[in-house]
């Protein structure tokens, strides 16, 4: 029986080495490497931490927020360089999220649905 961190290491090489973490390393070299475009995904980056923070806290985001997000995210929109490392982004994130529902399979199969899915259900 091979040792699941064994397992894990090898897990993390093959997604090191796949297409998608390339593409979305090289995404993240082209943004970081326009001075321009970094810091208009910093400021991306920035006021969403800040919006989701507030949001985990409990506090009121205001309209003025609001507005000042979509504006940016209007800009992020129209730079081609900053939609395709999002695009690259989301792919890894969906490849991570069905990555984790292999590995915590058995747990589901032995205690059932978690608990957050189960809400979700009612």
């Amino acid at each position: 029986m091979s040792n699941v961190y064994d397992v894990a290491y090898d897990l993390e090489k093959a997604l090191r080495n796949s297409e998608d973490f390339t593409a979305l390393k090289q995404s993240y070299d082209e943004v970081n490497n326009n001075p321009e475009t970094k810091e208009l995904f910093g400021k991306f980056r920035d006021i969403q931490v800040n919006l989701q923070q507030k949001q985990m806290n409990g506090q009121e985001v205001t309209p003025e927020e609001i507005e000042e997000a979509q504006k940016l995210f209007a800009d992020v929109q129209q730079n081609e360089t900053i939609s395709k490392l999002m695009a690259a982004e989301q792919r890894m994130s969906m490849i991570i999220n069905d990555l984790n529902k292999v590995i915590t399979k058995p747990l589901e199969e032995l205690y059932g649905p978690m608990v957050e899915e189960e809400g979700q259900q009612q």
